[in-house]
C-alpha cells in the first residue's frame, strides 16, 4: 500500500494564513467587547491554542510527518512546561534577594 503525502500548495497556505488572520480578528473583537475577565481569558486562550495547533500542523509540517514524531514531541513539550512552572518561582524569589543600590 503506497501512501500519498499531499503537501499543500500556495493556495492552501494562503487560505490557512487568512484563517489565522480571521482568528486574530475575532480575538481583537473579543477584547473590544466588555466581557468578564475570566470569560475573556478563557476565550483568548482557546483561540490561541487553536492558532498554535494550526501553525504547528501546517507551517511546521507536522501534519505530514509520521505520527511517531508528533507523539514524541507532545511529552517533551509537557515536560518543558512542567519544569518551567517549577523554576519560575525562583525568579520571583531572586527579585527580593537583590542588594539595594545606594
Amino acid at each position: 500500500m503506497t501512501e500519498t503525502n499531499h503537501e499543500p500548495g500556495m493556495k492552501e497556505y494562503v487560505a490557512i494564513w487568512v484563517g489565522l488572520l480571521c482568528i486574530v480578528g475575532i480575538e481583537t473583537f473579543l477584547t473590544s467587547m466588555n466581557l468578564s475577565t475570566h470569560g475573556l481569558l478563557a476565550a483568548l486562550l482557546i483561540l490561541a491554542f487553536i492558532e498554535a495547533g494550526i501553525a504547528l500542523l501546517y507551517f511546521m509540517h507536522l501534519k505530514y510527518e509520521k505520527p511517531n514524531l508528533f507523539w514524541s514531541l507532545v511529552p517533551a513539550v509537557i515536560f518543558v512546561l512542567f519544569m518551567m512552572n517549577h523554576i519560575w518561582p525562583d525568579a520571583y524569589r531572586m527579585v527580593n534577594l537583590r542588594v539595594p543600590i545606594q
